[in-house]
């Protein structure tokens, strides 16, 4: 019998069952229709007694088959990031993969790092929230066949798949049900662009919505965790507009936060001035009259990544899917009502 202090072997399994190497590692491997109910059995009972747990890494690699999907999301603390990591680990269990998932913190060399990591585990797939511009890296991983999707953001230079929200429908929704509430000045509030293709067209469509309905508009960045200038701005804003009904629209989760914290601190009132976030979060229907809110099908975004994913490792099994981009849905509530 095995020591407690180390992992038992196939061999000790082997011995205990009173059987072949090779009939435990066909019991543990895809073969084990070829033992018989009995042999399966005694196979199974000898494992459970030792303990044994088969070193699913290391039959992986020995078949050319990991069995993993690697993924990277830019910041996890994100509700976004969660949600759409909870539709993709879905779809790997539906699928038989087990999920690798690294934080990046927004942080190019981060991003890097992770990404040498999951070279060095012969993930089958990745799944990328991109920080940065990791060209060079994701090719390699293309180089060697390894499947890529795009989650949410674009990198430059390279050809895969982009799952994600209709940025453009997005916008749209919002500045439309806005104006139709009767504002007539929006400020769009956004995290820096910069490191994010989302970021960017949703700020890009927003100037080019308002212009089209002659509505009075401006933008601003956060800089945190100074909230000063932020707090200025927000009240320079609202105080240069004072004769028109004004608005905020948050181009995502954490500004939609942000910006609820600087309403309270200027004690503005939900509604007299608008506030609507692109990213349905739990506590937006908390926060009374409730906040209005652009919610996106995460579930839905992370599940077609993996099956996009899939269709490439296997591309006679699996469909590859039609739908890419997907639409929000509006949840109003009193936040946009005068």
């Amino acid at each position: 019998m095995p020591s407690a202090h180390r992992r038992s072997t196939i061999l000790e399994v082997a011995h205990l069952a009173g059987v072949s190497k090779t009939s435990v590692s066909r019991y543990f491997g895809e073969e084990r229709e070829r033992l018989s109910p009995a042999l399966q059995n005694r196979i199974a009972q000898a494992a459970q007694t030792l303990g044994y747990q088969p070193n699913q890494m290391a039959r992986g690699l020995k078949g050319g088959r990991s069995k993993l999907v690697g993924m990277l999301v830019a910041n996890i603390r994100n509700p976004f990031s969660v949600a759409i990591t909870h539709g993709v680990e879905q779809a790997c269990r539906q699928y038989g993969y087990s999920l690798l998932v690294g934080n990046t913190d927004n942080d190019p060399k981060q991003e890097r790092q992770h990404l040498a990591l999951l070279g060095a585990y012969q993930v089958e797939g990745l799944v990328i929230n991109a920080a940065g511009s990791p060209e060079r890296q994701l090719h390699t991983f293309i180089h060697r066949g390894t499947p890529i999707v795009l989650l949410d953001r674009e990198v430059n230079h390279v050809d895969a798949a982009v799952v994600g929200l209709d940025n453009y429908q997005a916008v749209d929704m919002a500045l439309e049900h806005l104006a139709e509430q009767g504002y007539q000045a929006i400020l769009y509030v956004s995290e820096t662009p910069e490191q994010s293709s989302t970021r960017q067209l949703r700020l890009t469509y927003f100037n080019q919505g308002a212009q089209q309905r002659s509505l009075s508009h401006s933008t601003l960045l956060l800089t945190p965790p100074d909230d000063t200038a932020t707090l200025k701005a927000l009240d320079n804003f609202i105080v240069d507009h004072k004769h028109l009904p004004c608005a905020v629209l948050c181009g995502n989760g954490n500004a939609t936060l942000a910006v609820t914290r600087l309403f309270q601190q200027l004690g503005l009132t939900l509604g007299k001035v608008g506030l609507m976030g692109i990213d349905e979060l739990d506590w937006c229907s908390l926060v009374l009259p409730g906040i209005t809110t652009l919610a996106q099908p995460t579930d839905a975004i992370g599940q077609t990544a993996i099956h996009c994913l899939m269709h490439q490792i296997a591309p006679h099994a699996t469909a590859m899917p039609t739908e890419l981009s997907f639409a929000p849905t509006l949840i109003k509530r009193g936040s946009t009502q005068q």
